[in-house]
């Protein structure tokens, strides 16, 4: 049951690989609707659809909130950067502008599923994680990063900077940190939390073909019933791929409802798990 992949039939290169499931009765309940025992599940429990959760991650007000979120963090030059963007947007745009990314995608997932337990592989200095905190500051966090020293030619000091940008939300779940390698990092952990599912799960790690593959077929069988996986940077322009593996992985797969946006920055995708 806990083998991570198998091979699809296809052995062409690029990689194949694809997750394998096994059954899973956890739910997200904030999104699910399940029948009494005794009576017929008509349904997939999951009632909502990822365009319309989509619908709030799009909307002028969650771009404020990035704007507020952002505020209370510190920054880098990225972070300063996309503070900039977010207020030139605003400013020109108004109540008009449909702009998303991984933070208001994560905004708006977090304040409707309310999640109770969060993965996310790729943390660096906690933006994308203190912007769930923010909406659920009781859930468990587990992070996986290597914490490249100097990444992108920015400070990328870890854990304890992750742990005091938390801090700023009154997070009150547990926090997990795994240093190192996700590609040997996530097996050992799943092998020693069998039961462990997850409402909420971000890939952004490894950004080349085969790493993106494995870092999802990892996580994806650990997303509870009306979870929701968020996989960034589908259409960046020195890894245009990763909309292939997001398209292959995920929105061809009848498990999932998904929804893309490539059209601003670097694009981001998630889907919400429907059985």
């Amino acid at each position: 049951m806990l083998e991570k992949f198998r091979k699809s039939t296809a052995s062409s290169s690029p990689n194949t690989q694809t997750p394998a499931y096994f059954k899973m009765d956890q739910y997200v309940e904030a999104v699910c609707y399940t029948a009494a025992p005794g009576q017929t599940q008509w349904y997939p429990p999951l009632m909502v659809s990822a365009g319309s959760i989509a619908q709030r991650a799009v909307c002028a007000e969650r771009v404020q909130e990035a704007i507020a979120l952002l505020d209370r963090l510190s920054r880098d030059d990225y972070s300063e950067y996309l503070l900039k963007y977010y207020r030139e947007g605003a400013r020109r745009f108004n109540a008009g502008w449909r702009y998303v990314d991984i933070v208001t995608v994560l905004l708006a997932l977090a304040e409707q599923l309310q999640p109770k337990s969060y993965l996310e592989i790729g943390v660096r200095r906690g933006r994308s994680v203190s912007a769930v905190a923010s909406k659920a500051p009781a859930c468990d966090l587990y992070m996986f990063d290597m914490w490249v020293s100097n990444y992108a030619g920015m400070e990328n000091p870890g854990p304890e900077l992750v742990s005091q940008e938390l801090d700023k939300f009154s997070h009150s779940g547990e926090r997990i940190f795994t240093d190192g390698n996700s590609h040997q990092t996530l097996k050992p952990f799943f092998e020693t939390h069998q039961d462990l599912a997850f409402d909420l799960i971000t890939v952004d790690g490894d950004h080349s073909y085969d790493g993106a593959v494995e870092d999802l077929c990892y996580v994806l069988p650990h997303l509870k019933i009306g979870g929701a996986i968020v996989f960034d940077d589908v259409c960046h322009p020195k890894h245009r791929y990763l909309e292939d593996v997001w398209k292959r992985l995920i929105v061809e797969d009848s498990r999932f409802t998904a929804w893309t946006d490539a059209d601003i920055g670097y694009g981001v995708g998630f889907a919400l798990r429907k059985w």
